[in-house]
């Protein structure tokens, strides 16, 4: 999960935020293709997604680009993991075609996220649209305690 930066030139501990692990997802995808365009196990497996909360719901937004609404599956397993998977086609290949870079990844990509318990799992909602994967996952009313006034008497 990649946390937001902070800009403040003053703070000694800004790069902190910074997710350790960013370089690491850019260097995997081309170690596991190596120079093998025929190997679809380069799985754009590091699709970035964003979680927000709003008083209303929880909303997941994925950028899948170039993935059509066909390709990829939302589900809830388990109660309360949501689970967002898919698989971006390769494009295909004519014998006389002369590929000079090959850098777009194809494959198969699964995401999973525990959801809190005020989520109303069955009424969860996704969509597509300009290669945006919007998931809103609506939260539950939180039940305020009910208090009742005790009349004192004497």
């Amino acid at each position: 999960m990649s946390m937001v930066r902070r800009s403040n030139v003053f703070d000694p501990f800004a790069d902190l935020w910074a997710d350790p692990f960013d370089t690491f997802r850019s260097i995997v995808p081309a170690m596991i293709s190596g120079n093998n365009n025929n190997d679809e196990t380069a799985a754009f497996a590091n699709a970035r997604v964003d979680w927000k909360e709003t008083p209303e719901a929880h909303v997941f937004k994925a950028d899948l680009p170039g993935v059509k609404k066909e390709e990829v599956k939302v589900e809830v397993e388990d109660g309360n993991v949501l689970v967002v998977s898919g698989e971006r086609t390769k494009e295909e290949e004519d014998k006389n075609d002369k590929w000079h870079r090959v850098e777009r990844s194809s494959g198969k990509f699964v995401r999973r996220f525990r959801l809190p318990e005020d989520a109303k799992v069955e009424e969860v909602k996704a969509g597509l649209e300009n290669g945006v994967l919007t998931v809103t996952v609506p939260k539950a009313e939180v039940k305020k305690p009910e208090v009742k006034a005790i009349e004192i008497t004497g």
